[in-house]
């Protein structure tokens, strides 16, 4: 007990360092500065074992290098960095977590929603939050905060209702909101194949983690968009596991 005591600093320490690098590898991830960043890591291992053993030239040109590279990477990776500056604004690190129980409830209704639409001709786009807050465009949108019902899915995109031209989030596992403005890709070859809604997903999807789900009325198929990924002309034995397996993806 009394070793355990006087090591509790180094511990903790050890387990801050190991936060702080694990987000910032989260913040560099999907850019070309996370390539940069391994690039560093591996000059300061190098570094430390220069000022360990004593290598008077390794030591002093690795000082030198070291002040030259930060202000590289700030004027080359500026769009990276405020890329990433930008995805860990909208990250949730204290997240809720779901239970079983209330992912089977949403993702079933969610599911026989998208299958009646499909049937009659109406689409819609469905975005689930996972990691990265979709607060802004919630905000953009009619706030509902309601329970995940297939009948007010369906209700919500019925034509002539005035939010059915928007996308509808679910936050939480409840509907947060719905007639939110997503961004539009600008993809050529996506606007020849695709309409508003597969263009919003995709690009929302370029964006953040959320799972976005597609029904499409000219069609009459369902999609899903994650990560930019396609699953395309899913039935509902396809639909539900996909999207629990995509929420349980880190």
């Amino acid at each position: 007990m009394h070793n355990l005591f006087l090591y509790w600093k180094p511990i903790t320490e050890v387990i801050i360092l190991w936060f702080f690098i694990y987000h910032i590898i989260i913040f560099f991830e999907g850019t070309r500065s996370l390539q940069v960043l391994r690039g560093i890591i591996i000059l300061l291992f190098v570094f430390l074992i220069s000022q360990k053993f004593d290598f008077i030239v390794l030591d002093w040109l690795l000082k030198k290098l070291f002040g030259i590279s930060v202000i590289a990477i700030l004027i080359i990776f500026h769009p990276e960095i405020r890329h990433g500056l930008a995805q860990l604004g909208k990250r949730n690190i204290f997240r809720s977590i779901l239970k079983e129980e209330d992912v089977h409830f949403f993702a079933k209704h969610i599911v026989e929603a998208c299958e009646n639409m499909a049937v009659n001709k109406l689409g819609g786009l469905i975005a689930i939050e996972k990691n990265d807050s979709l607060a802004a465009y919630i905000q953009s949108g009619e706030i509902i905060d309601s329970r995940v019902s297939a009948n007010l899915i369906q209700a919500i995109f019925t034509p002539n209702n005035p939010l059915h031209d928007g996308g509808l989030i679910i936050q939480h596992g409840r509907i947060a909101a719905a007639g939110c403005i997503f961004p539009l890709a600008i993809t050529q070859e996506l606007n020849r194949v695709f309409g508003t809604h597969h263009r919003a997903a995709l690009s929302l999807s370029e964006e953040t983690d959320a799972i976005l789900i597609v029904i499409s009325e000219e069609r009459r198929d369902i999609s899903i968009i994650y990560r930019k990924k396609f699953y395309r002309d899913l039935g509902g034995s396809e639909l539900e596991p996909k999207i629990k397996e995509l929420i349980k993806t880190r």
